[in-house]
């Protein structure tokens, strides 16, 4: 059987947890040929992640350098710049059949959810030419300007906003609900209807959880898996590498059952 062939576009985390890091990590645990495009580098300073983002010539030139690849999946990660998310976007475009899932990155747990990267609008240029985004409530909220959302009804209308801009499929990730404070709530919608998924909270460091389960949706999908089972076979990979984490990250492991 032919190996499925999934591109990321992502920066580098220099604590390796999430990132590009975490993007070709989770496509090698689930059995697909992993193609990196590096936007940007990383530090850690006083105040906490400092971007240092890729030139963008050199980023348009390893986009190039893939235009003969048959790619059967993309993950979008960060975009530092307004050059970079428009070469992207090109890319994007000249692939309008390749299921793409966007990682909306606004903000990094390492900067206490403050916004590091004020790429709003840019990024909902991309809506309607990828099969999915993967916001956390924070960048939820962000991308359509609304205030935090603290409760399901906030976040199924965030998600109605995030429709009307053009997004195709929308997961909202890591609502606690108010009657189950124990749990964590992932929430998709399609235009249509809305489905909810719990799982227990964990204790363990989930640093790279965003990375990790937006590669593994692309992985899911590049392999031939519907929408909603790459999102919930995804979820559960990812839970389970939060509760295989460290004090940097999450942990990856083999996961052949689902290959």
């Amino acid at each position: 059987m032919t190996t499925k062939k999934v591109l990321a576009i992502s920066g580098s985390d220099i604590l390796s947890g999430g990132g590009m890091q975490a993007d070709l990590a989770t496509f090698s645990n689930q059995g697909v040929f992993g193609f990196e495009v590096l936007t940007c580098l990383t530090s850690l300073g006083k105040e906490g992640l400092e971007i240092h983002p890729i030139e963008a010539e050199i980023v348009k030139k390893q986009l190039d350098s893939l235009d003969g690849v048959a790619l059967d999946a993309i993950k979008i990660g960060l975009l530092p710049s307004r050059a970079i998310a428009r070469l992207v976007l090109d890319f994007i475009k000249k692939h309008p059949q390749v299921p793409t899932v966007l990682d909306p990155v606004l903000v990094f747990k390492e900067n206490d959810g403050q916004m590091v990267n004020p790429m709003v609008e840019e990024l909902q240029a991309f809506f309607p030419h990828v099969s999915l985004i993967t916001p956390n409530l924070t960048e939820a909220a962000f991308l359509v300007h609304a205030p935090p959302i603290w409760q399901e009804q906030d976040l199924r209308d965030v998600a109605r906003e995030l429709y009307q801009k053009g997004a195709k499929g929308i997961l909202i990730k890591g609502l606690r609900p108010k009657e189950a404070p124990l749990l964590v709530r992932d929430v998709f919608y399609d235009g249509e209807a809305f489905w909810s998924m719990e799982n227990a909270e964990l204790s363990s460091n989930n640093t790279g959880a965003g990375c990790t389960l937006s590669s593994a949706i692309a992985s899911y999908l590049a392999k031939g898996d519907e929408e909603q089972t790459a999102i919930e076979k995804g979820r559960a990979y990812t839970y389970q590498a939060i509760r295989q984490s460290n004090e940097y990250g999450v942990m990856y492991h083999e996961n052949k059952s689902d290959k």
